[in-house]
């Protein structure tokens, strides 16, 4: 029988970052928990879990710890990610999140509709103008649709765009399993270091010029000592929100647009059936998660279902796994938009849920109806092409035909 060694061997080489899903159902038929051998790749890592059980358990126990990596006080770009609320645990994080949980409030969704519908017209309507030939979905839509759209929200000048893309990617590039190389660490650290330079200089136009955006509105509350945050923390914070925001959108089309065409009948009726809509958003952020595994550490001495974990070490929870876990998701690997079950967990559970999941979520289900709608005929022209990334997962370029040019 395969182990767990040669499991995750598979997992980490180019083979398993394209396609991870056999190496999952493989570690599901170990049992929900393995222990992992030690070795130094594997560093503090004890075990690793697939049950979706154990890790929904693991994912809201608040002493389940995130555990910041040695050294991080000397490297510019683990300074920024570990003061944000994504990388700090409480009480830290409840201060953090209570600031920026109040800005993504019902009220401040319902604004965002009009927003979306505007950037995805626009971006459809551009679309159109390509007539039949070939665009990358990606490039044309997937990426530039929630950029955009938290671009506005956050306020971040649409022009910018593209410096902060290129940023953003060398970070992701780092958080990756495959990531840490000294050359890659180099490259963060000039992005992070870039992010924050850029963030600072946008924070101080903002105080000379302000708008309705959120940074305006925190810097009124930082500089009036409403909130408890620092400046520091607060671009930290940008940095980490505006990632985090985006590029699980940016996935969830670029994943999800295969699933879609796959299913033909559940695209034609997508347009006109929002119950359906609601469950394919579902039903893609389950099959194919953007975020594929996060790691909590042991409050103390445990035992995780015979596997013992030593306090403070870690154990890698395969949120991506979790959500094919047969013994909660009948016939796991087949798209099913009116699936009734768990929800899914790829935007985590508990504490560190993302803040940022109901935009993703509008986002889709403002954007996947129009599209489909506006174009019937879309058909993939080649095989999408992956990030090669098992941190952040998804489709980099994905080349389509959007059929006859269409009138808006």
């Amino acid at each position: 029988m395969t182990d767990v060694a040669q499991v995750l061997t598979r997992l980490y080489s180019d083979e398993g970052r394209q396609n991870p899903y056999p190496c999952y159902a493989d570690l599901h038929r170990l049992g929900p928990v393995s222990p992992v051998p030690a070795r130094a790749e594997h560093r503090a890592v004890a075990a690793v879990a697939v049950g979706y059980d154990l890790v929904d358990r693991l994912l809201r126990d608040p002493e389940w710890y995130k555990q910041p990596p040695p050294g991080w006080q000397d490297q510019e770009v683990l300074r920024t990610l570990q003061t944000s609320m994504m990388f700090v645990n409480p009480p830290d994080h409840t201060r953090m999140r209570g600031v920026f949980a109040k800005t993504f409030t019902p009220r401040r969704l319902g604004a965002l509709e009009p927003v979306v519908h505007r950037v995805v017209d626009g971006l459809l309507d551009r679309m159109a103008d390509a007539g039949g030939t070939e665009v990358d979905f990606v490039a044309e839509f997937a990426y530039p649709m929630p950029a955009l759209v938290m671009a506005e929200f956050i306020g971040i000048p649409a022009g910018e765009l593209d410096f902060y893309r290129q940023r953003v990617e060398r970070i992701d590039e780092f958080l990756d399993v495959a990531g840490k190389t000294p050359e890659r660490l180099a490259a963060a650290n000039t992005a992070a270091a870039e992010l924050r330079a850029f963030y600072r200089d946008l924070l101080a136009h903002r105080r000379r010029t302000p708008g309705e955006d959120l940074i305006s509105a925190l810097v009124e509350a930082v500089d009036a000592g409403d909130v408890a945050l620092t400046e520091d923390e607060l671009v930290s914070n940008l940095v980490v929100l505006f990632n985090a925001a985006f590029v699980t959108t940016v996935y969830m089309f670029s994943n999800g647009l295969p699933l879609l065409l796959d299913h033909p009948q559940v695209a034609a009726a997508l347009p006109a059936d929002e119950a359906l809509t609601r469950g394919a958003v579902d039903e893609i952020l389950r099959l194919e998660a953007p975020v594929h595994f996060l790691a909590r550490a042991a409050p103390r001495d445990t035992d995780l279902g015979g596997v013992p974990v030593g306090r403070d070490e870690n154990v890698l929870l395969m949120i991506a796994g979790a959500n094919r876990d047969p013994a909660r998701f009948g016939d796991p690997d087949r798209f099913d938009p009116r699936r009734s079950g768990p929800p899914s967990l790829a935007f985590g559970a508990g504490p560190h849920y993302c803040i940022g999941a109901a935009v993703s979520r509008l986002e889709g289900r403002l954007a996947l109806p129009r599209l489909l709608a506006r174009f019937p005929g879309l058909a993939i022209s080649e095989p999408p092409v992956h990030s090669g990334s098992l941190f952040l997962r998804g489709v980099d370029k994905l080349l389509v035909s959007t059929g006859a040019k269409e009138n808006s």
